[in-house]
């Protein structure tokens, strides 16, 4: 695909929805139908845009190795925004897609913003929706029948204490405005979040995520978490504080990369003062050559238009070999700091963030390790120190003590400080050569799209405090 530059309208389409094309189609009609109207209603000097947000989604929630929950859900919220007189403000309303419901919940977001609006302070760096960017990604997935979600997962954990949460279905992000810019972004993915537990509360947590159910993947996954599990019935060791070396497999990895995900690379963070890349952005201090951060559009996981529906370029390079070489400049940003947009949202994060892979082949992780940690998650991260980069958290679940390349104990939760620009400069050792998807498995209000790429990574000397 084309930068936004040089092609405005994008056209990617890989549909497989079956039986659900037909109810997407509809909201589809719906939501243009929608726009239509609001965009009719519109006065002299006002702007619009609207925001959908709709998903259909089964959810099974296990306890025990049996079903505790399950159903379907179908949602969806549209989120209004009017511009006048360099005001503007916000409304969001249930979206059915049904004209008869819709309607009257459109028509009094409108009218109670056009009596809100003229109560604010005005906006000096508002910027308007303008170009005539449009986009039509629609991808298929291929997912379990939901009639066989229960019997397939519990097959292999029946006799174990298995807890989780299943989800899964199709996803909507859509955008319009009155200044003719059109996006629709349809998606269908599954995801698998579970933990195993001992008879002493000891867990084993991993993530299964994709837009294709593989059954011979799901069952390695149980495989791999099986023999965790079996580790952990050893007495674990009590380890003193102090500097050791750490293997940090992909989902503790994406913890500790994705602090800067957040907002340090983002344009009005650095302009602040309040990134904690600041030493890197100001050229005081680098990280490793074999580290390079980037945003990828191209899996299609996240729709590629901000909320102005402006296309960001398939892929953004922001750090590339230790360097950083871009960050996240949304329209604002570009008009106070006077610097060039490049699509990115109203709070500059990353939406599709990618760790490139290294060289280190998985079946050498421990040898590779030698004597020292290997971490497979973490929790309870934190800046104990932005200006420095500096990342306080704890390891969790399934971590162990290795000796001369061999797993020999489960360890005792152990909290970390430690500076990015060790772990992830002078100290970084190795990234596997291959990369995980770690999901966005939030649910709060509804389902998240996206989430990281990342490989595992071998640390030396990083720094465990209790």
């Amino acid at each position: 695909m084309s930068s936004p530059h040089q092609n405005p309208s994008v056209t990617r389409e890989n549909s497989n929805f079956d039986a659900l094309d037909a109810h997407l189609s509809e909201l589809e009609a719906g939501f243009q139908q929608l726009v239509e109207a609001l965009l009719s209603d519109r006065r002299s000097e006002e702007h619009l845009t609207l925001e959908l947000s709709s998903e259909q989604s089964q959810f099974v929630r296990f306890n025990h190795a049996k079903v505790r929950q399950a159903g379907h859900i179908t949602d969806g919220w549209v989120t209004l925004r009017l511009m006048k007189d360099e005001r503007h403000s916000l409304r969001e309303f249930p979206f059915a897609g049904e004209w008869a419901i819709d309607a009257p919940h459109a028509t009094a977001a409108l009218a109670d913003l056009r009596q809100e609006l003229p109560q604010l302070s005005p906006d000096p760096y508002l910027v308007l929706p303008s170009g005539t960017n449009t986009s039509r990604e629609v991808y298929g997935g291929d997912l379990l029948d939901p009639e066989l979600v229960i019997p397939t997962v519990l097959s292999q954990v029946d006799t174990l204490d298995f807890n989780g949460l299943y989800a899964a279905g199709s996803q909507i992000r859509a955008y319009a405005d009155d200044c003719g810019q059109h996006h629709w972004f349809a998606t269908r993915s599954f995801s698998l979040d579970y933990s195993l537990f001992t008879p002493t509360g000891q867990a084993v947590k991993s993530t299964l995520a994709s837009d294709r159910w593989h059954t011979a993947t799901y069952n390695h996954h149980i495989h791999q978490a099986k023999t965790q599990l079996q580790q952990l019935d050893h007495p674990p060791k009590q380890l003193a504080r102090g500097h050791y070396r750490t293997f940090f497999a992909p989902t503790a990895a994406a913890e500790l990369v994705g602090m800067l995900c957040w907002d340090e690379v983002g344009e009005a963070a650095l302009q602040q003062g309040e990134s904690a890349l600041m030493l890197l952005h100001r050229h005081e201090k680098r990280l490793s050559p074999a580290f390079t951060l980037r945003e990828n559009f191209q899996r299609g996981l996240v729709p590629r238009f901000n909320h102005l529906g402006e296309i960001a370029a398939p892929e953004i390079p922001v750090i590339a070999a230790g360097q950083l070489i871009n960050t996240l400049v949304n329209n604002r940003s570009a008009r106070e700091y006077h610097q060039v947009a490049n699509g990115a949202d109203s709070s500059e994060t990353m939406r599709a963030p990618e760790i490139s892979p290294g060289t280190l082949p998985p079946d050498r992780i421990l040898a590779a390790l030698g004597t020292g940690l290997y971490v497979s998650n973490l929790h309870y991260l934190g800046w104990s120190d932005r200006p420095t980069g500096r990342i306080t958290g704890m390891t969790r679940y399934a971590c162990f003590w290795v000796e001369d390349g061999a797993i020999v104990a489960p360890i005792e939760n152990l909290r970390f400080d430690e500076s990015l620009y060790h772990f992830l400069g002078e100290n970084l050792i190795a990234l596997t050569n291959e990369q995980e998807f770690i999901p966005d498995i939030s649910t709060y209000s509804s389902r998240k799209t996206g989430g990281i790429w990342v490989p595992g990574l071998l640390v030396e000397d990083f720094t465990y405090t209790l």
